[in-house]
């Protein structure tokens, strides 16, 4: 099948059954991404989150086009956005027209009430299903568990946490690289006097 024609499938079912947001959609992208697709190994999908969510905007659309600039480049990038999009578009739109009429609906709000758990199991599930990949140090544990503390007790901004952990992972990266090099050199001059 046609790579265009896989992402349009992929990312307009992605839209049209993932109700919470974003982050809800990640198990099922998942699904679609690593078990069925093959398209990416779980750090990539993991490492392609962490720069999704990272950026402006929703996850929904940075993701897709994200993984439709990776597959097929500019084109890939538009069909996905396009197809993630078109869903919730056009439910909108029906919504809007009858909004006012059902709105106090007691069986609308019985739905209503079941979306949001069903939207919170899936938020949980994608935490759960990236954990390992995510984790994989105690720095990262620990990095984790402040990042938590900084925005869920302290209500810090989530863009300001993103950039201290930019900034973190930067700086804890260079010093890994720079203590490597001086325990390279160490053994090398060690090496050259036996």
């Amino acid at each position: 099948m046609n790579v265009l024609i896989e992402l349009l499938i992929v990312f307009f079912k992605l839209g049209a059954f993932t109700i919470g947001g974003g982050i809800a959609m990640l198990p099922l992208l998942k699904s679609e991404l690593i078990e069925r697709k093959r398209w990416f190994t779980e750090e990539e999908f993991v490492d392609a989150v962490a720069v999704c969510q990272g950026l402006p905007g929703v996850i929904a659309v940075n993701m897709a086009t994200y993984v439709g600039y990776k597959k097929k480049g500019l084109a890939g990038s538009l069909v996905s956005t396009f197809a993630v999009v078109t869903p919730s578009f056009l439910m909108i739109l029906i919504i809007a027209k009858f909004v006012s009429s059902i709105s106090d609906n007691p069986y609308v709000a019985g739905a209503m009430a079941g979306l949001r758990v069903a939207a919170l199991g899936l938020v949980v599930v994608a935490v759960i299903q990236l954990a390992p990949a995510a984790v994989r140090s105690k720095w990262a544990a620990a990095a984790a568990a402040l990042a938590f503390v900084l925005i869920a007790v302290f209500n810090i901004n989530t863009a300001y946490v993103i950039l201290l952990f930019i900034i973190l992972g930067i700086i804890s990266t260079f010093i890994g690289s720079s203590k490597a090099a001086a325990s390279g050199e160490d053994k090398s001059e060690g090496g050259d006097g036996a």
